[in-house]
């Protein structure tokens, strides 16, 4: 199994637009699907919910089943306009896997312009060091989840 996913998409869109529907709090939480209770700071731990995504009805049914589920991320870098950088216990949905104790993955958004827009690529990594007994579990949701995630950013930037 690979120790980590790399999904990426053209935005129609320059840095400067797709940036803060990365490193803002709440415009992240309106496409990914949460409600976050505090602003994105490097170092920042930072609390939520799962909330259905506003950007596409028929990932927001998916998410429906989770809503309110905890969801906690520390905040890890911050380069203006190129990379935002945080870490999480993936696939934390199953309340039972909740250890914080476990090792959590790193999670990297970084912006790059091209000739149409921006370049997001999203790579999550570090899922070698997870319990066993969960790991493929774990990659196998995020890799479908990070696949979905970037077409919402994608919609949320075009619209905006």
């Amino acid at each position: 199994m690979a120790d980590r996913i790399v999904k990426s998409v053209v935005v129609h869109a320059p840095v400067h637009q797709v940036w803060p529907a990365i490193t803002d709090a709440k415009a992240f939480g309106t496409w990914f699907g949460a409600e976050f209770d505090s602003s994105f700071t490097p170092g920042a731990h930072v609390t939520g919910r799962i909330t259905p995504t506003q950007v596409d009805p028929e990932v927001a049914k998916a998410q429906e089943p989770h809503k309110g589920t905890p969801i906690d991320i520390t905040v890890d870098r911050i380069e203006p306009l190129r990379l935002f950088s945080f870490r999480w216990h993936p696939h934390a949905v199953d309340r039972s896997m909740r250890d914080k104790a476990e090792p959590t993955t790193l999670v990297e958004f970084k912006l790059d312009e091209v000739d149409d827009g921006t370049r997001l690529t999203v790579t999550e990594s570090g899922f070698d060091k997870l319990p066993a007994a969960r790991r493929a579990q774990a990659f196998e949701s995020n890799s479908g989840g990070w696949e979905k995630q970037v077409g919402l950013v994608r919609k949320f930037v075009e619209r905006h």
